[in-house]
């Protein structure tokens, strides 16, 4: 059975702090779905961070099909995004950006150390934030006569649907939601109510 869930974050992390010969790195965790999100979040990062170095950052978007950014902001290829993503990574979660500013202390760390420290600052952003297991959701809009409502209505509530939004003009037009899994299910009840239609 293909997996229906995914984990991301319940709320932006608390910020961490990771030191390495006087540079510190500030680790921030969001949930964000999408890349306005996440430029409008870099903004005020950088705003909040202004006499920072260096803002580097990966992201992770989409739960069938994912999209990813990693960035470098400046340091050495592949020294601060990729450790970054990796971590995103490694904790399973998806819809996140991580952030990580950098304070330059002086005394430079060489790419491993840099991979070292951005890896750590990310995973400490992401322990510092709540994670949270969320299911994927189809989204149907029923439509239906009022003689139909009863019978919409009861199955609706049979099958356990949320309902997201509804219109009830000259005809009825409700918009239900349902886990991924119960798709199948959910089609097959309403394909046996007439006069009802079932558009995804």
């Amino acid at each position: 059975m293909e997996n229906d869930t995914y984990k991301t974050l319940a709320a932006p992390s608390e910020e961490t702090l990771y030191k390495e010969k006087n540079s510190k790195f500030f680790g921030l965790a969001f949930p964000v779905g999408s890349e306005e999100e996440v430029k409008v979040i870099l903004e005020e990062v950088k705003k909040r961070h202004n006499s920072a170095r260096h803002w580097c950052y990966a992201f992770q978007l989409g739960t069938d099909k994912i999209y990813y950014r990693a960035n470098d902001d400046g340091e050495p290829s592949n020294s601060a995004g990729m450790p970054i993503y990796g971590q995103i990574q490694s904790f399973g979660v998806t819809n996140v950006l991580v952030i990580v500013v950098r304070y330059f202390g002086g005394i430079k760390l060489g790419v491993g150390g840099l991979i070292s420290a951005y890896r750590t600052s990310a995973q400490m952003a992401l322990e510092a934030s709540d994670i949270v297991e969320k299911t994927i959701d189809v989204h149907y809009t029923v439509k239906f006569g009022y003689k139909d409502m009863n019978k919409v209505m009861r199955m609706i509530k049979e099958k356990n649907l949320d309902i997201v939004s509804q219109k009830m003009e000259m005809d009825c037009e409700i918009v239900i939601s349902t886990r991924k899994k119960n798709a199948a299910s959910v089609e097959a009840a309403f394909g046996n109510l007439y006069e009802v239609i079932l558009a995804p």
